[in-house]
């Protein structure tokens, strides 16, 4: 790589966020609007600059794909390196533009895994055992899963999980229901115990409030 005189600075006509340096009245490479506005016309870049200018680019490449990456839904320090990693981004790049997301406040596991749980909780409950299972898929750290699992209703979340269930089994013995109940929310990553008292909760409710849900056709389990 030889030095050069910037002999134009053009904007891009289909991106104008990014602008063509000519050195010696050749195309050389082109950087952000930002990086541009640094250099001028007639400025003489030394091969060491040219490359450090090309490096820079990269990582702001890397940065600007992550946030895309994260435009659609919060995302984990991992969920973003994998997806990098996937468009064949250098390491070091990765990084460097990881270290960036996360200072600018993009990336925060703590932050991510806080929204994770809730998200579920609300439209999909799960028992504990399957919601760690699901956090360390996406990378996060168990510190930050335990805090944040040791403050969960197990009850509440396997009771609101069983919730829809009632409707389709209406008409069902007791054997068959608690049959169902049980090996749904099992499925959930809820545990025996916490299953146990759910079911015990259900059926007191129903026996209360609708006397005709069970058929008669009974037997005891």
């Amino acid at each position: 790589m030889q030095s050069g005189k910037i002999t134009a600075l053009e904007m891009q006509k289909r991106n104008k966020e990014r602008v063509n340096i000519y050195l010696d009245d050749e195309y050389a490479f082109s950087i952000t609007l930002i990086e541009a506005a640094k250099l001028k016309k007639g400025q003489v870049l030394t091969p060491e600059e040219i490359e450090v200018l090309k490096n820079e680019d990269t990582i702001n490449k890397a940065v600007e794909r992550g946030v895309r990456f994260l435009s659609y839904r919060p995302r984990s320090v991992q969920e973003v390196r994998r997806n990098l990693a996937k468009h064949e981004t250098a390491e070091s790049v990765i990084e460097l533009a990881l270290e960036r997301l996360i200072n600018l406040g993009y990336l925060d596991d703590y932050a991510f895994a806080k929204y994770w749980l809730e998200n579920r909780d609300t439209f999909k409950p799960r028992g504990p055992m399957a919601l760690r299972y699901e956090l360390r898929q996406k990378g996060i750290d168990n510190g930050i899963i335990d805090e944040l699992l040791s403050g969960l209703d197990v009850f509440t979340s396997a009771y609101r999980a069983a919730q829809p269930r009632l409707n389709r089994l209406r008409g069902s013995d007791q054997q068959t229901f608690k049959h169902k109940i049980n090996t749904f929310l099992q499925r959930r990553g809820f545990t025996y115990g916490t299953i146990r008292d759910v079911i015990e909760q259900l059926i007191t409710e129903i026996a209360e409030d609708e006397s005709e849900y069970f058929s008669e056709n009974e037997e005891e389990m």
